[in-house]
């Protein structure tokens, strides 16, 4: 193993495969920003991330929220206070623990979810089908791969 230093760092083998990785988020990031924009729901990001997430289901904690979107729990109180506020989403307390909240979508925001989610999903496909399902597979193991050594 070779000792890194200040000189040597940025010539690293997996430099480039670092720089092409968040190269890749950033890409992702603001077509999704850009598709988010251009949908005219005005949704930011994070709040179509709840709206996408919570569709379909009965609802959740924001717990499973979390654990199923990038937004931190910080973050997600304040999205969910303004998603409640445009009413797309309601609180409930949980019937046996009182502690619990459960976050669900209103028919407002099922009617957005059902508009908005094909429309995105539509949009992200075309991009996607870019690469042919041998590549996609491909490109999954090898961020799964990834993911598991930076975990």
């Amino acid at each position: 193993m070779n000792h890194i230093t200040a000189n040597n760092a940025a010539g690293q083998d997996f430099m480039p495969l670092m720089r092409e990785l968040v190269r890749a988020y950033q890409a992702f990031a603001s077509l999704d920003a850009r598709l988010h924009r251009e949908a005219g729901s005005g949704l930011t990001v994070s709040q179509a991330d709840v709206i996408f997430t919570l569709g379909n289901t009965p609802g959740m904690t924001c717990g499973e929220i979390g654990e199923r979107t990038l937004i931190t729990k910080g973050t997600l109180t304040g999205v969910i206070d303004r998603l409640e506020g445009k009413g797309l989403v309601a609180r409930r307390r949980g019937r046996q623990d009182a502690r619990c909240v459960h976050i669900a979508l209103t028919a407002q925001g099922k009617a957005l979810f059902e508009r908005a989610f094909p429309r995105h999903v539509a949009a992200l496909k075309q991009r996607f089908d870019q690469l042919d399902s041998t590549r996609q597979e491909q490109a999954i193991a090898l961020l799964a791969e990834i993911r598991a050594a930076l975990d």
